[in-house]
């Protein structure tokens, strides 16, 4: 039987962590994991992906026959999902942990909240090598305050979110055009045009990887992040505020930034 959630999992040459990230899954609540694999070497077996984690309704895996990019990956999914009619699309990425009862906790305050669309939750950011927490990730919970500081960053970690397939309808795909902030962009839009919020608790723990798509390419990222706050400029004090904090991050070493970031945290 198909369950009410899909989990949508972008995947490219990280078997491990993709393992890792599925066993994470909980049977409290049912879903259904779409996996696409973005033309790596190593591909994903889906039957036995099926046998080894047979705690999960159901697996289901997509192959992009080349390497095309996370936002290429992401919209395969989203149109499989769509197609297949599930109620709400959950998001993971490889090497991420759900806490159990994630999706259990979101898809009822989805429920219990018909006019939020979209909900993200606080997450536990982990190094990767030693698997110890460096910080925590606590956004606003409400939509007003979510939606001001949407122009200083992303007021959501892509993997923790959940939202009603429904919006899909209107706002469309993952735009291509914002390479490594496609979800900043995505998130900006579903902000203007439906209400969202986070859960004020830890959901999800999310690898830090020194060699990460969010380290490795953050030039063109924050350029793209740039090009979201203009997309969305709207004249107000966060608006301003964000594109300068942005403009200045941009100069930054990213390893100035991290250590920034923990200390702030203690």
């Amino acid at each position: 039987m198909k369950a009410d959630i899909a989990v949508l999992i972008p995947h490219y040459n990280a078997l491990d962590s993709l393992e890792k990230s599925l066993n994470s899954i909980s049977n409290i609540e049912p879903v259904d994991v779409i996996i696409v694999d973005d033309g790596s070497k190593e591909k994903p077996d889906e039957q036995v992906l099926k046998r080894k984690f047979s705690h999960i309704n159901e697996i289901k895996i997509l192959y992009l026959r080349n390497n095309m990019g996370i936002e290429h990956a992401l919209n395969k999914g989203v149109e499989y999902i769509l197609e297949n009619n599930y109620k709400y699309i959950a998001r993971l990425d490889c090497g991420d942990i759900c806490y159990p009862e994630r999706f259990k906790i979101q898809k009822e305050f989805l429920e219990k909240n018909p006019d939020i669309k979209l909900v993200g939750s606080w997450v536990s950011f982990i190094d990767m090598k030693t698997n110890k927490e460096l910080f925590q990730f606590k956004p606003p919970v409400k939509h007003e305050n979510i939606k001001k500081k949407m122009f200083i960053n992303n007021q959501f970690i892509h993997p923790s979110v959940m939202f009603k397939t429904e919006i899909i309808k209107e706002i469309g795909f993952y735009p291509t055009n914002r390479k490594n902030a496609e979800d900043y962009a995505y998130f900006f839009n579903i902000v203007k045009n439906y209400k969202v919020a986070n859960i004020p608790k830890i959901l999800l723990k999310y690898e830090i990887n020194p060699q990460g798509l969010s380290i490795s390419k953050r030039k063109i990222q924050l350029k793209n992040r740039i090009k979201v706050i203009l997309d969305n400029f709207d004249f107000s004090f966060y608006a301003f505020y964000g594109l300068l904090r942005n403009i200045f991050i941009y100069f930054l070493p990213y390893s100035f930034i991290e250590k920034l970031k923990i200390w702030l945290k203690k």
